[in-house]
């Protein structure tokens, strides 16, 4: 694809995200053209948002997890980038993976797209333990405008790593996210059914819902990391995979390209 047709995308970079590199190597695998780019030169307008057409908050512990996962980088984008960010979603695409689902959250972001206005938090696992394991996932009939095509396959096959990944809504917004079909992804059992139960859900969250969009379903959200789905060699199980294999996580950062490119 030639550079000039290839969607820019945000990695979005503060003191304590460490998934940054391989989010950004994800969306290059897909067809894109990523940079990583620090939220400082965003707030000095060294960086601008509306020269990307793709916007990610990448996994870690964004300013040492500090007043709570995703806190302080939210109160961030809310005081200082706030502009940036209400422009920007009016026609980019926004990513949070773990961390960057907290983000989200706590920003207002999701799940009703409502900045500075928090409608659901991401709470401490059931198990009050850090958890890192693969889990599966199913991808949900949704409202996300680059995953819909997605929704007939699955299970997925994805990492989580994190020790506050409950999502929590009060029960007016969870019946709107349910009807307005924002909820795009659940952890499911050996079956294939949403479950409760630990160690396929890995912290509890109700409806087994692992990641949602926002109205629009241009903003997705999710705790486990499809980034680290992209290869097969990230599969502990890769010398037994078929040749025909394509490894689940890629369908998300390659679906987010086409449609962006689609946009250019």
């Amino acid at each position: 694809m030639s550079e000039l047709l290839k969607p820019r995308v945000a990695i979005f970079k503060t003191s304590g995200i460490n998934c940054d590199a391989e989010t950004a190597y994800a969306f290059d695998l897909a067809g894109g053209s990523a940079e990583i780019v620090m939220g400082e030169d965003l707030r000095t307008g060294e960086k601008k948002l509306s020269d990307f057409q793709i916007l990610t908050f990448p996994g870690g512990f964004s300013y040492g997890d500090d007043l709570g996962s995703g806190t302080v980088a939210a109160l961030e984008l809310d005081t200082y980038l706030g502009n940036q960010i209400e422009r920007f979603k009016e026609k980019g695409l926004i990513l949070g993976v773990c961390n960057g689902f907290q983000i989200l959250t706590r920003s207002g972001l999701l799940p009703m797209g409502t900045l500075g206005e928090r409608g659901a938090t991401l709470d401490r696992n059931d198990n009050g333990k850090f958890v890192s394991r693969r889990v599966n996932l199913s991808v949900e009939p949704n409202n996300c405008v680059f995953l819909k095509d997605l929704s007939s396959t699955g299970p997925y096959e994805f990492q989580v790593a994190h020790g506050e990944g409950k999502l929590v809504m009060p029960p007016d917004i969870r019946k709107q996210v349910e009807v307005n079909g924002q909820v795009v992804f659940r952890y499911v059992n050996a079956e294939g059914l949403p479950t409760q139960e630990y160690p396929a859900n890995p912290n509890g969250s109700e409806g087994a819902i692992a990641g949602i969009c926002d109205p629009t379903g241009r903003i997705l959200g999710l705790m486990p990391h499809p980034e680290r789905s992209v290869s097969r060699s990230q599969y502990p199980n890769s010398r037994r995979l078929p040749e025909s294999f394509v490894p689940e996580g890629l369908a998300i950062f390659q679906n987010m390209i086409e449609f962006a490119r689609v946009g250019v």
